[in-house]
């Protein structure tokens, strides 16, 4: 039999072993490229029996996905069961394992004086560990990992090589004898791994940045309760605003830090332990939390330990009363995550203090992921590490498709058979580094893979590089398949649904090129992946200075304005810090139509009223008014608050910005504060958007309504919209699996590519 389905690198083998020999079979078992190919032979009661049990009783990490069995000859000598030498064939039907946090056996032998690895920072087992990142290529074996260059000592390979042990076979298993060394780097001196982990806190403790090499590429660590250390990281990384992550010591130091319900926590503790946003408990006060990690934000992003190296770093900076550290991305400005030694030493040196640095290459980026659990499921802001590249399973069959995915968050897919292999998340292709990452990721996973689809999807903006590079492939005989951003949207969550039936889309996020040449990104449209229809948008507005609005809210909420008032009554309108804005050029730039184009964007709708409240003139990162905008009220405020204006859509369902706009600028110049703009535009959108889908599902006879992109990120819209929805009768479906932002992008493009060939 043929086992499909993630069964390498999760202790599958030794598994089947065991049962085996419980059932006194004979046989073998074999990991390949194709799969785990079994043979077992016997009584036929007891074949049958290991069969039935083959699935019931799997280890916790494995997943079958298909089971292939064939009748074969029986062998009279065959009568014990081995485990053997992993077998390349060709057509690969495994699933490749992601990256697994430490777990509790091993954090335990890490702990216990007197064990071989105790204090050992590259403990791992079957059951936890490096898997994606250092692996090279299938099948899952030592010599095609980065561990290949560290010959097993003979306590390890006695381990290896036992099938009742927990290490058997775990390919990065190692010890302080033969495996990874770490070392510290700090002010020309170099701290071995005997002192590296002790001077590090000490580091930590004093104030210090410190860069770490962790699973899929480096940190940049600092107090998180150190105001000066936290404001000198953020000036040197050059991240005035954004939101830091943190890391924090264990369940319960984070719950001196955040409220954590039941099914937070499940995903704190998960093994593949993402960041969480977490609300926190008093925002800058009693717990001390420095308020330059996450300033403006009711939710701090929180993750617990996830290698040996950080268990075993928090255990010394205990010693220093520390149990919080922020940990974000050791990257400078846009560039990926550094992945070596060298290209840490290169890129971050203006940046950290310190290195502690180890001799375990990594083979491939993979950032943390970033989840927040509403209605107690998940959605994704960053798949990546410990999900990807995990396949999303949607159904049916078709020809092999590589979809590139759009220029913000980028990701690929490679859609095989039924499963949706969704990469790591890649980031904004805005530079060099970033689209070589691009290239990298799109030749590791087809390599992997052992597919190279002929036909490519790409989204139709021609000015992303995505599509630039898919364009370039037409030349190599490859099949192109353009698609529009907001449809790939909707039939990428139809997909992790598997919907078989057309649906109604609400498409919310900050842009995207439209048929018609325009910018769109606040769409009503219904379809499926072979087609789709725009039954709707907001009022399409001129955006003075096009993507130059969106790092600057005031241009956009100028052009809002002007379109709501007149070019005459728009300066009374305006908030005071306006004053030293260059509004007359703006307003020149508008009427001369120069570099103005339209947009029906949800994303600059919401731009346009946090910069209208005075608060949000400029933005130092993408969506930065929108999120700042929406932490400033709660569901239940949105619940009970007064809409901005009533509006009754027309039949054209073109969704009106200017009664919400001028509503907006005449509560301001009334002396109306920002919490009461943000509660009541909340509620207004939702009660909009709940007409237009009703409208919408009137219209076309369809009753599952989707809601997808990047403002769909905003928890008080999606709650609060889904639960209008299914009032009214319909039925919402979101985003689960991958990101409601542009991360889901390229798996909708796959699906629609496939309908197309198809035909």
């Amino acid at each position: 039999m043929l086992v499909g389905g993630i069964v390498q690198g999760v202790g599958f083998r030794p598994y089947v072993f065991k049962l085996a020999e419980s059932e006194n079979l004979g046989g073998m078992v074999s990991n390949t490229s194709g799969g785990v190919l079994i043979e077992v032979q016997g009584p036929a009661k007891a074949v049958e029996s290991f069969c039935n049990r083959l699935r019931s009783e799997t280890p916790p990490l494995s997943r079958i996905d298909s089971l292939v069995t064939e009748d074969i000859p029986a062998v009279p000598e065959c009568v014990h069961f081995t485990i053997e030498i992993s077998r390349n064939t060709t057509g690969t039907n495994t699933i490749i394992p992601a990256d697994i946090a430490t777990c509790a056996d091993c954090l335990a032998d890490i702990r216990e004086p007197g064990n071989r690895r105790f204090g050992y920072p590259f403990t791992n087992c079957t059951n936890c560990g490096p898997r994606w990142t250092i692996i090279d290529r299938i099948p899952y074996d030592r010599a095609f990992t980065s561990m290949a260059p560290f010959a097993m000592c003979p306590a390890c390979r006695q381990e290896y090589d036992d099938p009742r042990h927990r290490r058997f076979h775990a390919q990065p298993n190692a010890c302080p004898t033969c495996g990874p060394r770490i070392r510290l780097e700090y002010d020309g001196r170099l701290f071995d791994e005997d002192t590296a982990l002790q001077e590090t806190a000490r580091l930590l403790a004093a104030g210090k940045i410190v860069a770490i090499k962790g699973l899929g590429g480096f940190h940049l660590a600092v107090d998180a309760f150190n105001q000066d250390a936290v404001v000198r990281l953020r000036r040197r990384k050059n991240r005035e605003a954004k939101p830091l992550a943190v890391m924090t010591a264990s369940l319960e130091s984070a719950c001196s830090l955040v409220h954590i319900s039941n099914d937070e926590s499940s995903q704190l503790q998960s093994s593949q332990a993402p960041i969480v946003l977490l609300e926190e408990r008093i925002p800058g006060e009693p717990n001390k939390m420095a308020s330059a990690v996450a300033r403006n934000h009711r939710r701090l992003g929180v993750m617990l330990p996830y290698t040996p190296l950080h268990h075993l770093l928090f255990d010394h900076l205990q010693n220093h009363g520390l149990n919080t550290l922020v940990m974000t991305s050791g990257n400078s400005s846009d560039e990926p995550i550094c992945l070596d030694n060298d290209d840490a030493r290169e890129k971050l040196n203006r940046i950290a203090d310190a290195f502690l640095l180890h001799d375990r290459a990594i083979v491939r980026r993979a950032d943390d992921s970033v989840l927040q659990v509403l209605d107690n499921r998940p959605l994704f802001l960053r798949r990546s590490r410990g999900f990807a590249p995990i396949p999303i399973f949607v159904g049916g069959s078709g020809p092999d498709i590589l979809a590139v995915g759009p220029e913000l968050k980028n990701t690929i897919c490679l859609l095989k058979s039924d499963r949706a292999f969704l990469s790591p998340h890649i980031g904004d292709l805005e530079n060099l580094p970033a689209y070589d990452f691009f290239l990298e990721t799109i030749t590791t996973l087809q390599g992997v893979l052992e597919c190279e689809p002929e036909i490519i999807a790409y989204d139709r903006h021609p000015g992303y590089l995505s599509s630039q590079w898919a364009l370039k492939q037409k030349v190599a005989g490859k099949r192109l398949v353009p698609v529009q951003h907001h449809h790939a949207h909707l039939v990428a969550v139809m997909a992790e649904h598997q919907m078989k039936r057309p649906a109604i889309g609400l498409i919310m996020d900050g842009t995207g090129y439209g048929d018609d040449g325009t910018i769109w990104g606040g769409e009503i449209i219904a379809g499926d992946a072979d087609s789709f229809t725009r039954l709707g948008h907001f009022e399409p507005v001129p955006l003075p200075g096009a993507d130059a609005a969106i790092k600057a809210p005031w241009r956009t909420a100028v052009g809002y304005l002007r379109q709501a008032v007149g070019e005459e009554a728009v300066v009374d309108l305006l908030p005071e810090s306006f004053g030293d804005k260059a509004v007359s050029a703006v307003l020149e730039m508008l009427q001369k139509e120069i570099n103005s184009p339209l947009t029906s964007s949800c994303g600059r709708l919401f731009d346009a009223v946090a910069a209208l409240t005075g608060r949000w003139s400029e933005a130092h990162y993408e969506a930065q008014a929108a999120m700042e905008l929406m932490a400033l009220t709660s569901l239940d405020e949105v619940r009970k608050a007064q809409a901005l204006v009533e509006i009754t859509l027309d039949p054209s369902l073109v969704l009106p910005t200017a009664p919400l706009v001028t509503a907006v600028a005449t509560l301001v110049s009334q002396g109306a504060d920002p919490q009461e703009i943000s509660a009541r535009f909340h509620r207004s959108l939702i009660d909009l958007l709940t007409q237009a889908a009703t409208v919408a599902a009137q219209n076309s006879g369809l009753s599952d309504v989707v809601l997808a992109g990047g403002v769909f990120q905003n928890e008080i819209l999606l709650t609060g919209l889904s639960d209008s929805l299914n009032r009214v009768g319909l039925n919402p479906r979101r985003p689960e699996q991958a990101p409601a932002n542009d991360g889901s992008v390229a798996l909708g493009q796959a699906l629609i590519a496939r309908a197309q060939a198809e035909n």
